[in-house]
């Protein structure tokens, strides 16, 4: 009988929690990511080949500039930084779970749902003056389109360590690694097809082309992929390269003046 308990879920208010560390490290440091970044971000960390260490992987993603490093130091206070990495811990278990529960179908309660935010919806509901209001914000920025921020956090980690990305040897394999990556980097690009879908309910403007849509089921089930390619292959084996030996009448190289016949050789 499997006795595994199941993560409890992040709530809205846990999410509502993580969105005010980060703005609050924003006001220190700069370009510190949105969560929906964090979120595809810590999905690839899950699906790596190896085991990315915490403090490198939180080194990467959040570290002070003066120092580079991951610490108490960036937070505003010691509980924050422990709330923090309490609910990250929560986050990554809880996606854990999803990508090892065997799901055929993404209506699966038990199925890896992304935490993303239409954001381009988001603004197409709000009042006239709350979008005036926004748009003064933003200036020339452009509203990434949805599910791209997420993608974006995910290639973000797959650069970081190319060398636990690269194709093994086995074709087949290395053709499902292509594949895979390549329905991720589909959503890092922008959605130019016609809006046609309100992830916002009935009587909100449309903000997401079918296309788009359709684009983000795949590339939730490339991460499934990527996670059972790499479980299946196992961690990188470095190859050790041998010297070459010393002939039988050399000195020894263990330093004994003996020859190596009558020493390490013998």
């Amino acid at each position: 009988m499997n006795t595994t308990a199941t993560p409890t879920a992040l709530s809205d208010d846990d999410y509502d929690a993580l969105d005010q560390i980060l703005d609050d490290l924003r006001e220190r440091l700069d370009e510190v990511p949105q969560w929906e970044f964090c979120e595809g971000f810590m999905a690839a960390l899950i699906c790596c080949r190896r085991a990315i260490p915490a403090d490198e992987y939180f080194g990467a993603l959040l570290s002070d500039p003066a120092t580079g490093s991951f610490g108490p130091s960036l937070f505003a206070s010691p509980e924050q930084y422990e709330q923090f990495l309490t609910l990250w811990s929560r986050r990554w278990n809880e996606v854990a779970t999803a990508l090892d529960a065997p799901v055929d179908s993404l209506d699966d309660e038990r199925a890896y749902a992304p935490e993303v935010v239409d954001v381009r919806g988001a603004v197409a509901a709000m009042t006239d003056e709350e979008r005036a209001a926004m748009q003064d914000e933003l200036g020339d920025e452009e509203l990434p389109s949805f599910a791209q921020v997420w993608a974006l956090g995910f290639m973000y980690a797959v650069e970081t360590w190319p060398e636990e990305w690269a194709p093994p040897r086995d074709k087949e394999a290395a053709g499902w690694l292509e594949d895979a990556l390549e329905r991720m980097v589909i959503m890092t690009e922008d959605d130019d097809g016609e809006p046609t879908i309100s992830m916002f309910g009935e009587d909100s403007p449309p903000s997401v082309s079918q296309e788009r849509l359709n684009a983000y089921g795949e590339a939730i089930w490339a991460v499934y992929d990527l996670r059972d390619l790499w479980k299946n292959i196992g961690p990188r084996v470095e190859q050790v390269v041998k010297g070459s030996e010393p002939g039988r009448n050399d000195p020894c190289p263990c330093g004994s003046g003996k020859k190596y016949k009558k020493c390490c050789g013998a």
